[in-house]
């Protein structure tokens, strides 16, 4: 980094926040822009932009506008610029913010496909389901400092144990069963109203699911879904840091 820094900045690619895109030209303009800022000749940089767009998805609307793209296409063609030389590494941050759901899957899957031809990414998120689905590693950021890192199978066992939910038919129920469960819980249980759920961790080993279920069978009470499962992320970001949710990496 030293010796040749222009080098490695050429090696690495940025993708901020909001889109970084022309809303008064089209989207292959602004490829090409980009493509001969980064030095690429004419002809070249119009190979580079027909690629990138067919990448993106976007080669039916490059002769388009910005200003007439989606929220989702406007993140899509703005990764898309940033791939123009070929980086080895791309920080993303907070890719789909703001973006609706099919988006979202959309970008997860540009992202899976760079991923996979050999370019590092580097993506902040408060998603944590996001980190969940997309990283190796994770770092969690609380206050500015690292609290914990590693995979995320590690984090969640970090955050313990298995979780038993239940989901009754009846409203008025859920405080019965929340005294089912943390009878036999490793603390108490959790009540969601608006889902009709409740849920409470278990300790490890498989008898302890079994115990958990038992009782409810002596309740009366009508249940239409019991599951068991992992901490989720966010679950395991909680647990870690004991506050809200801030930031992850």
């Amino acid at each position: 980094m030293a010796r040749k820094p222009a080098a490695v900045r050429r090696l690495v690619a940025l993708a901020g926040q909001s889109a970084a895109v022309e809303p008064t030209m089209t989207g292959r303009e602004n490829v090409f822009m980009v493509a001969r800022l980064f030095g690429a000749s004419a002809g070249d940089a119009r190979r580079d932009a027909a690629g990138v767009l067919e990448q993106m998805g976007l080669t039916d609307d490059a002769d388009r506008t910005v200003r007439t793209y989606s929220g989702g296409m406007r993140r899509r063609l703005d990764l898309g610029a940033s791939l123009v030389g070929h980086p080895r590494l791309l920080l993303l941050d907070e890719p789909t913010t703001g973006l609706d759901p099919r988006s979202r899957l959309e970008l997860w899957d540009v992202i899976r496909s760079l991923v996979a031809s050999g370019t590092d990414v580097l993506l902040t998120t408060q998603y944590l389901d996001e980190a969940d689905h997309l990283a190796s590693q994770i770092a969690i950021i609380d206050h500015g400092r690292v609290v914990a890192a590693g995979t995320p199978r590690e984090l969640k066992r970090r955050a313990g144990r298995s979780v038993v939910e239940v989901r009754v038919r009846d409203l008025s129920a859920l405080e019965r069963v929340a005294a089912t469960l943390t009878a036999i819980g490793d603390g108490p249980a959790t009540i969601d109203r608006p889902t009709h759920s409740v849920r409470v961790a278990l300790g490890a080993g498989t008898e302890r699911v079994f115990a958990a279920l038992r009782p409810l069978d002596d309740t009366g009470i009508a249940i239409d879904e019991v599951s068991v499962r992992q901490p989720t992320l966010d679950e395991a970001f909680l647990a870690l840091t004991g506050a809200p949710k801030e930031n992850v990496t």
